[in-house]
């Protein structure tokens, strides 16, 4: 069952290859935005949100945005930045209050950073987080950096010399995540809900974990790898926020990617300025920018994946003009793969500057994402080769 944006009546390109690739992928559902011009044009739902195939996905379905929240979060910090509460290149331990990135020989002369923590190059252990089980113990923000029960994760620790090398980190958020409370004195859900989710006019988000009962009717539920099962409870808890902990709707992710793209033209400012923005958007460490992975220069352009259990996320857009699109789905596939023939379709039949007219058939060879796990994609022949930016 199809359910669309008032704007949109006749099935078009972008619906064949969304239902084509549920049905092929076993999809359940899909939440589809779209920015053309600097607004969004499409907001759009597929499929179902629910075991039984009862509700369907519509523009207000609450999904788990997974890794997509490591750039929202790092919006959050650069706006600390810009106040003047922290810096991007001070020790992060000198504003580190209710824990402390513990030293060792690798951090004796290289000190932890933000701008290393963003970058993913700050030497900083433990990739991803699979997330609690509804019911089960939930530990606090301080258990899971030390890897203390009930954390099912190992401590966050430094075991390569910061800056060295690039690595991606979800416990390097967590240590952020850390940061931001305690220069704040708020909760980290609190905090961004002031400071980013309420300025970009994203109404239907919140960092709030366990999902309050208000919106858990409005929520997508997950399901697991072939063959399609729901998750048990029908989503994991994330109390690792920063990383993976924000909830959303592909429309409100598509006001944050507006948000970038406004701010780095100067033409709105509500969280940072234009000159951070290009900080934001510059590359650091291999293709990191300041929570953003950047692709090449013909045209810019920035994004995230994600991946949960239960769910991935896709988010692109260009940096000098006002394009995008916001994948949210309530399954976890070969996230790469699909990104490229979901973006594809939408360049495609929305003509995004620099890109070609006709979309080739991307390599098929990539095997399945593991929730909140990353992999790095290359097509080789494929002009769209810079939509692999993102994890």
């Amino acid at each position: 069952m199809l359910m669309a944006s008032a704007s949109i009546v006749n099935a078009d390109h972008v619906d064949d290859v969304i239902t084509t690739q549920m049905r092929e992928r076993q999809i359940p559902g899909v939440a589809l935005a779209v920015i053309e011009g600097g607004k969004i044009v499409r907001e759009q739902g597929y499929g179902f949100r629910d075991e039984g195939r009862v509700e369907p996905v519509t523009p207000a379905t609450l999904f788990q945005a997974a890794s997509v929240s490591k750039p929202v979060a790092a919006l959050g910090a650069l706006r600390l930045v810009e106040e003047g509460r922290i810096s991007l290149d001070e020790d992060i331990n000198s504003k580190l209050r209710s824990w402390r990135v513990p030293d060792n020989h690798f951090t004796k002369n290289h000190p932890v950073t933000l701008r290393l923590i963003l970058s993913h190059s700050a030497g900083l252990t433990v990739d991803g987080f699979p997330g609690y089980r509804v019911g089960s113990p939930i530990p606090s923000l301080l258990q899971i950096l030390d890897g203390r029960p009930p954390a099912n994760t190992p401590p966050v620790r430094v075991d390569q010399i910061p800056g060295s090398k690039w690595r991606y980190s979800g416990g390097g958020y967590l240590v952020m995540q850390q940061m931001m409370i305690d220069v704040t004195g708020q909760s980290f859900a609190d905090y961004m809900q002031d400071a980013v989710l309420r300025p970009l006019g994203m109404s239907s988000s919140t960092f709030a974990q366990p999902l309050p009962e208000s919106l858990a009717n409005r929520a997508a539920t997950g399901f697991t790898d072939a063959p399609r099962r729901p998750v048990e409870g029908r989503w994991h808890i994330k109390p690792e926020l920063a990383a993976g902990g924000l909830w959303t709707t592909a429309g409100d992710l598509a006001r944050f990617l507006l948000g970038i793209q406004r701010s780095l033209a100067g033409t709105s400012n509500p969280v940072i300025s234009q000159s951070m923005t290009r900080q934001m958007l510059t590359k650091q460490k291999e293709d990191s920018g300041l929570g953003f992975f950047l692709g090449g220069d013909d045209p810019p352009r920035f994004g995230h994946n994600g991946s949960n259990p239960g769910f991935n996320a896709v988010t692109l857009a260009l940096c000098d003009s006002g394009e995008g699109a916001v994948f949210l789905m309530n399954a976890n596939t070969d996230i790469e793969t699909l990104k490229n023939i979901l973006v594809g379709a939408v360049i495609e039949q929305y003509h995004w500057p620099g890109y070609p007219k006709k979309r080739p058939t991307p390599n098929q060879t990539m095997k399945p994402t593991a929730p909140d796990q990353m992999t790095t994609s290359v097509f080789a022949a494929d002009p769209y080769r810079g939509l692999s930016l993102s994890r």
